[in-house]
């Protein structure tokens, strides 16, 4: 579900029962904490039993109370200063066990990527790539290693890739200036958003370019300033952002791409192996 909790708990609140409005204040208060508590937590901070938080989640039209606290975590993403993050997380951090709730947190958004990504999406941005003039990758703040990740990789496959740096607003319209109607443009953008890379594939869409967006939901700026969305699931943690999801579907663009290439792949690698080889590039393993 794609809108706002707080203003559909707002708009029902005069229908809510009084155990509901126990609810309805405690979230509205409380939204940064609220989205990390179980059912049991929340109605334990709202002085009402679980079972009334669970009919609260479906009364607003959630499937059920996980689905909620995902909406709440959604739409604090880009709301939170970093301090209010370090926080909110002690929720998720209260029981110690830090390795296993990272790891398993991760292994969630991978699977909830899998299973909610757009094949046809998928493939028309495979497509767009191996048939570009020139491909542009910006990915600013902690999206700029995802975009560097990403156009190390293809630059080894295509003749053109431009991997946007992070610096001022001014050079990075220098950067793009040259892109037109037969480039990609790829912007990667996760909560908290990069207005700069907003307004930079805003400028390349001006320019004629079809842009790929790889961001977390179809309510951020770079979805909908997008020709084609690729959605992963990010999360935070702590003061961190959580980019395991993203960057394992841009594995996959990289994969699906050289795919394309067909027996020219073997051929580019047989020259990069040479390549590396003279220069020394690698260590040698006798």
């Amino acid at each position: 579900m794609d809108y706002d909790v707080l203003a559909v708990i707002a708009e029902k609140t005069p229908s809510f029962s009084k155990g509901q409005r126990k609810i309805a204040k405690y979230i509205t208060a409380n939204y940064d904490k609220a989205a990390f508590m179980t059912a049991g937590k929340l109605g334990k901070a709202a002085n009402v039993s679980e079972s009334t938080v669970v009919r609260f989640a479906a009364d607003l039209g959630y499937e059920g109370y996980p689905e909620m606290k995902r909406a709440l975590q959604e739409l604090i993403k880009n709301r939170l200063t970093t301090v209010q993050r370090i926080e909110a997380s002690k929720e998720i951090m209260e029981k110690g066990d830090i390795l296993n709730t990272v790891l398993n947190s991760d292994v969630e958004k991978i699977r909830n990527t899998l299973e909610d990504i757009d094949v046809a999406a998928f493939n028309q941005a495979v497509e767009k790539i191996v048939n570009a003039k020139s491909v542009y990758v910006i990915g600013l703040r902690s999206s700029s290693y995802l975009a560097g990740f990403l156009g190390f990789y293809l630059n080894l496959l295509f003749e053109d890739v431009r991997v946007i740096n992070q610096s001022a607003a001014s050079e990075i319209y220098e950067q793009i200036q040259h892109i037109g109607e037969k480039d990609v443009c790829i912007a990667i953008s996760f909560p908290r958003y990069s207005r700069r890379t907003i307004t930079a594939i805003q400028f390349a869409r001006d320019m004629g370019a079809s842009v790929i967006g790889i961001t977390d939901s179809g309510s951020s700026l770079v979805a909908k300033n997008s020709d084609i969305k690729l959605y992963a699931r990010s999360d935070m943690l702590s003061f961190l952002d959580s980019l395991v999801a993203p960057l394992s579907l841009i594995n996959a663009l990289v994969v699906a791409a050289a795919e394309c290439t067909g027996d020219k792949l073997e051929e580019k690698f047989e020259r990069l192996e040479a390549m590396w080889a003279e220069y020394e590039v690698y260590e040698k393993h006798e």
